[in-house]
């Protein structure tokens, strides 16, 4: 599974760099800056809830998929500007493995946000 998100990364890479943005999607979302990236995120993240909740109520699963889908490329795009990878989201998964998920919310400093 996560050669396809290696993958991802890599086209992401190239397209920022070598992509016309009037004909590359990825160079284009780049090209118009972190504001537009972020809320491609909370527009797909949004989305991602409704076809969650449309799934509970018995929608067939292929929307939610289809919208996960979308905002997991959004946010691969989101870190790329960041200079992460999926790797790095893959590498603290991992450091997360055999510890209670409330023990390892509790172990994180508070931020003072939401």
């Amino acid at each position: 599974m996560s050669e396809i998100f290696k993958q991802l990364d890599l086209i992401i890479a190239q397209r920022v760099k070598e992509a016309d943005p009037n004909n590359s999607y990825v160079a284009k979302l780049y090209q118009s800056g972190v504001d537009r990236m972020l809320k491609k995120v909370g527009e797909e993240a949004a989305e991602t809830l409704i076809a969650a909740k449309n799934q509970a109520a018995g929608a067939e699963a292929a929307e939610l998929i289809g919208e996960v889908a979308d905002l997991w490329f959004h946010i691969a795009v989101m870190l790329h500007h960041a200079g992460l990878s999926s790797e790095d989201i893959a590498t603290e998964l991992a450091k997360r493995f055999g510890m209670s998920g409330l023990d390892e919310k509790a172990s994180r400093a508070p931020t003072g946000s939401v």
